[in-house]
This record gives C-alpha cells, sequence and structure tokens, in this order.
C-alpha cells in the first residue's frame, strides 16, 4: 500500500462508523464502472454459444448434473 493510502486509511479509521460505511460503498462502487467494449463482447460471445448450441454444434449439460459433480469435489 502506497504511503499516501495508508495516511488516507488511518485517517479513514477515526470517523464513526457510519461514514467509515459510506466511504466503503463510495469506493466498492467506484470499482464497479460499466465497459462497453467488454459488454459487447460477453454479448456476442452469449450470441455465439446460444447459435452453435442450436445448430447442435455445442452440447448443453444440466445444471443438476453439473451441481452433482461440483458437490463430488467439495
Amino acid at each position: 500500500m502506497a504511503a499516501s493510502a495508508k495516511v488516507i486509511l488511518d485517517q479513514a479509521l477515526k470517523l464513526p462508523a457510519n461514514d467509515r460505511a459510506a466511504l466503503v460503498e463510495n469506493l466498492i462502487l467506484s470499482l464497479d464502472k460499466p465497459d462497453p467494449s467488454l459488454d459487447a463482447q460477453w454479448l456476442k460471445e452469449a450470441e455465439d454459444r446460444l447459435a452453435a448450441y442450436q445448430s447442435g454444434e455445442l452440447g448443453a449439460v444440466d445444471a443438476e448434473q453439473v451441481f452433482a459433480e461440483l458437490g463430488k469435489r467439495i
């Protein structure tokens, strides 16, 4: 952590709990910015997978089977 971030953290820890909570919420929100280019890439991927499934190029696995397999590994 950079020294400036450490100073800010030390100051933030002295704030009342409700102010710290609001600060955390705003910091988290600042990290979750939509990226239209990434959204477009995921949309194309989803459309390509759907087309592959509909044409028979791609199979599907029942969700219950997937979760059962995951349960065996845990």
